[in-house]
């Protein structure tokens, strides 16, 4: 595996975003009159983003009378807090030096809104070669337009990019870019959606150092 550029999803792979969107969360269950949730609880929805954090908090799924005015009530809320307790996941900062030092290119592809993505990034104080959002294409993932965009931005051919994931979606939207799919062993973990080991990534990944043997 030589890449020339490596692709990160945000949320659960790049950066741990839970505690800022639990927070978020349990703000508006203080306004329902409703405990808060403990991270953990929240934690495997953290990439699912509002809709599955909605359900966890509320039990709420789209096309439920209540949904549309949670969601707006947790975005605003994420919006006013969204890089307070979000940090990058140990070992990330170590591996992006290590790209850097061989001169491979490092973006981002999130399904995650632009408002909130560019947020974190700043936050972080991240300069990703580029950065492909939820409302970059006309597609989410596990769709290939934001993977491919992705390479058409760094003028990187999709076969030479590998793309790291904490989600089914994201091995998905790299196999059907023609990417090479890293499933990582941290991240949240959808419950829904099985283990890593089960995604038929090409590789599994547990600490982010783990890729650099790989590249």
């Amino acid at each position: 595996m030589t890449p020339r550029a490596v692709l990160f999803d945000l949320d659960g792979t790049l950066a741990d975003t839970a505690p800022d969107l639990a927070a978020a969360l349990n703000r508006l269950r203080a306004d329902q009159g409703l405990a808060p949730l403990a991270l953990e609880r929240v934690r495997p929805f953290a990439s699912a983003g509002a809709r599955g954090l909605v359900h966890v908090g509320f039990g709420i799924k789209p096309g439920n009378d209540e949904y549309d005015a949670l969601r707006e009530a947790f975005l605003e809320a994420y919006r006013e807090n969204t890089c307070v307790e979000t940090r990058l996941f140990p070992g990330i900062a170590e591996l992006l030096a290590e790209l850097a030092r061989r001169s491979i290119a490092w973006g981002v592809v999130t399904n995650k809104a632009t408002r909130f993505t560019d947020r974190v990034l700043a936050g972080l104080g991240l300069a990703p070669a580029c950065v492909v959002c939820g409302d970059t294409t006309p597609h989410l993932k596990p769709h290939a337009a934001p993977m491919l965009h992705a390479a058409e931005l760094l003028a990187i051919p999709a076969h030479a990019c590998v793309y790291l994931g904490d989600d089914l979606r994201d091995v998905q939207a790299a196999r059907a870019a023609g990417m090479r799919a890293v499933a990582v062993e941290w991240g949240y973990h959808h419950p829904e959606n099985g283990g890593p080991a089960t995604w038929q990534a090409d590789a599994v990944i547990a600490q982010p150092r783990d890729l650099i043997g790989l590249l």
